[in-house]
């Protein structure tokens, strides 16, 4: 039998880039969480999904807003990631931007997507958000890729 501990291990070997996901809630303040369950799914039409823990306090703000944004951060936003993973800290308003839908995005990143869901499949203990991408950006063409391998940050390559 595969335990959870195994399955963490072995699921660490593979190096992931990092992201935030964003959105707004009913309140219209930003509200986000680091993420590196995220992937491209189709090209046609261009769609993406991530995976958003079902104990996540804004899981209903994504469900209700049924659009979020994905900032792609660069090597050296690894303070960002830390501040995103930890539950209830405070995010200044200065970090963010509003794309071109309205959805919160990070300043400084390698590249942001705006998305709208189109489907959420639950996932045992993690919500699977299916998205079209509605608008994308590059900004940051120098800098490398954060990534994460066996718990810890690492800096990717730059093109």
């Amino acid at each position: 039998m595969v335990t959870s501990d195994q399955f963490r291990q072995v699921m660490g070997s593979f190096a992931t880039g990092i992201t935030v996901v964003t959105t707004k809630g009913r309140d219209e303040k930003p509200f986000g969480l680091t993420v590196n369950s995220f992937t491209s799914v189709s090209l046609e039409p261009i769609q993406v999904l991530v995976c958003l823990d079902n104990r996540l306090s804004g899981l209903q703000s994504f469900k209700d807003s049924k659009k979020f944004g994905v900032s792609i951060l660069s090597e050296d936003q690894e303070d960002l990631s830390r501040l995103f993973a930890k539950k209830d800290s405070v995010r200044p308003a200065s970090i963010y931007f509003d794309g071109k839908t309205g959805v919160p995005l990070l300043k400084n990143s390698l590249a942001t997507l705006e998305c709208e869901t189109i489907a959420i499949y639950p996932g045992g203990d993690h919500q699977i958000f299916l998205a079209n991408v509605v608008a994308l950006d590059v900004f940051e063409k120098e800098k490398g890729p954060l990534l994460y391998f066996r718990g810890k940050y690492a800096k990717g390559i730059k093109s």
